[in-house]
Order: structure tokens, then sequence, then C-alpha cells
């Protein structure tokens, strides 16, 4: 495990996996959100494939991410490991929900300096209804990748549920 991919929907816990991973294991973690969002407005980051293969170029790294679909293909054949956090909705909602309210409530600073705000939850983008909304395409997503002959020889750890994951992690 020297190039790892947390994926998983939103709400899922990928960066707080990552960060876990990071510390224990020594290794550089991105978050693929701030590597996207680089202004205000949720402006997007113009040199995000170039950001991407430079930080993938290196021989240690954890993103925390399916991946954007510029830079999707890059990361998993960068990858060497693939933890997959699939857990259901009945797992996702409450947290991206809990998450959401917290950050509007305390105007927490994000990626390039945006905040989630009250009129973002009207939002199709918003975490909670993008949660909710791309549950399955994001699952069949990741499951087409980690069955993909091109993606075999990633090492894939996939978790039905936090206990099993809190379960491998105490045991790493």
């Amino acid at each position: 495990m020297e190039r790892i991919l947390v994926v998983g929907v939103t709400g899922a816990g990928k960066s707080t996996l990552a960060r876990t991973l990071s510390s224990r294991l020594g290794v550089t973690y991105h978050e693929m959100d701030a590597l996207y969002f680089n202004g205000p407005n949720w402006a997007v980051n113009n040199r995000l494939v170039e950001d991407v293969s430079r930080l993938t170029a290196e021989p240690r790294w954890i993103i925390d991410s399916l991946g954007y679909p510029e830079v999707r293909d890059l990361l998993w054949d960068r990858a060497d490991t693939v933890i997959w956090l699939d857990y259901s909705k009945r797992v996702i909602m409450p947290r991206v929900l809990r998450r959401s309210i917290r950050r509007t409530v305390t105007r927490e600073v994000l990626f390039g300096g945006n905040r989630e705000t009250w009129t973002d939850w009207l939002n199709r983008e918003h975490p909670a209804w993008w949660a909710w909304s791309q549950h399955g395409a994001r699952r069949r997503e990741v499951e087409r990748r980690v069955r993909d002959p091109r993606f075999a020889p990633l090492d894939t750890l996939r978790f039905g549920h936090p206990n099993d994951m809190a379960a491998w992690l105490a045991s790493f």
C-alpha cells in the first residue's frame, strides 16, 4: 500500500480514513476536493490534470476520491490499492446531513475559501442531494472499475459497513 485511493460516495468517510491512514503509514494525503475547487464561488482548478499528474508521479500518496472525470483514469492507473467504503444510504445520509448542517451553521471554510450556505441546500450539487442522487451510480462506477481487467492488479479492499472498516483499521 503505497499509492492508495479511498473511494465511496459523498459522506462515506473517505477523507477521515485517508487522514488516518496518512498518519499511520507516513504517506502524504491529498484531498481531491481541495485540488478540484481552488477559488471563491467554487471555482474549478484549471490545472487539475497537471496537479494530479504531478502528485501521483510520487512513489507514495493517498487520495480520497473515485476521481473527477478528467483525472479518474490517471488515478486508477497509478494507484496500487483501492479502499472502497461501500456503505448503504442508511449509513451515508445521516453522516452527510450532520456534516453539512455543521458546516452551514459554523460557516466552516472549505476548499478554495468556500462555505456551505443555507441557499446551497436548494442546489442539486449540494452534498446531501448529491449523496442521495448519485449513490447508485457511484456504486456501479466503482464496481465496474474493480471488475475491469485494466485495474485487476489493484489490491481492492471493500467494506460494506463502517464496523468492518474499523475492525480492519484496528488490526492494521
